[in-house]
């Protein structure tokens, strides 16, 4: 492994129960989009796991460059190299996807960013393809652990716009999108991985 690369220790941590609730979703897909690489560590981690799934990173332009060296590194078929989208370009990419991943980005996104990302994804998601982030949110207003209000404490020291998002914004923009809730799993770490099936 390339010391050089970046590291998220959290991707480490989450990697293998997404991947539980991922191999309930994925079967006969071609293709999906993952907004939001950063290290690449999940890229590499499931497109190795899923050889039949091209799996199409992204994030913005200056990530790029340590996101695609951790793709070479991988030399994985199936993970090609990685697309500049930012989500508050609406239209992401001239392709359609079966499936589009996003995790640990909603929070540190602002709430306009967090409203374009919802906006974007009718115009890349295939008919009845399936949206699935993950992240901690809150339920009626409420934090589910004195960690995640701790958690969002400091994404706001560090960016008054970021912050953990209510999960009754996020579904409410979710129907708005034409996107369904087919499951809200309870992840380790006080998260949650939503999926969502886009209706048409």
């Amino acid at each position: 492994m390339n010391s050089q690369l970046p590291f998220s220790e959290a991707c480490e941590k989450n990697k293998t129960s997404i991947l539980n609730i991922l191999k309930k979703h994925i079967k006969e897909q071609k293709i999906l989009l993952e907004i939001g690489s950063g290290s690449g560590q999940h890229a590499a981690f499931f497109a190795e796991r899923f050889p039949n799934l091209v799996w199409q990173s992204s994030d913005v332009t200056e990530t790029l460059c340590s996101l695609n060296l951790r793709i070479v590194e991988s030399q994985l078929k199936n993970l090609p190299e990685a697309l500049p989208v930012n989500v508050d370009n609406l239209l992401w990419s001239e392709d359609k996807y079966d499936l589009i991943f996003t995790a640990n980005s909603l929070h540190i996104m602002s709430d306009s960013s967090v409203r374009n990302f919802f906006l974007g994804l009718p115009k890349v998601l295939e008919d009845f393809g399936l949206v699935l982030i993950y992240g901690p949110f809150k339920y009626k207003g409420q934090f589910t652990t004195e960690s995640n209000a701790e958690f969002d404490n400091w994404l706001k020291a560090r960016d008054l716009r970021s912050g953990i998002r209510d999960f009754e914004s996020v579904n409410f923009l979710a129907k708005e999108a034409g996107l369904e809730l087919i499951e809200d799993a309870s992840m380790p770490a006080n998260n949650q991985l939503l999926v969502y099936s886009k209706t048409n």
